[in-house]
């Protein structure tokens, strides 16, 4: 087997990894919901996110939301959306 599909098997359900090694996503998660199960890569490598601080600045406030409100609608459909998983791990959703 390839390095890639043992590590997909050996992740825990809902908890995203980092993926360093990836050319382009810089988090997957193996997303469960009942007896669905979907590897979802989310994040762009190189990028951070901006989750909320203790005295932020002003267009650090307004890059999180701007996110929150573009990807609102993708956010709402749950784990099994890489919306979803962007916005808590790399938005502080």
């Amino acid at each position: 087997m390839d390095k890639e599909g043992d590590k997909i098997r050996k992740l825990i359900p809902n908890k995203p990894v980092r993926t360093p090694n990836h050319p382009k996503k810089s988090h997957m998660v193996l997303a469960k919901v009942g007896d669905k199960e979907k590897l979802i890569r989310f994040g762009q490598q190189g990028v951070s996110g901006s989750p909320k601080k203790d005295g932020e600045s002003e267009s650090y406030r307004k890059r999180r939301e701007s996110f929150k409100a573009r990807h609102a609608e993708n956010i709402k459909k749950g784990k099994m959306s890489a919306a979803y998983w962007a916005d808590r791990v790399k938005w502080g959703g």
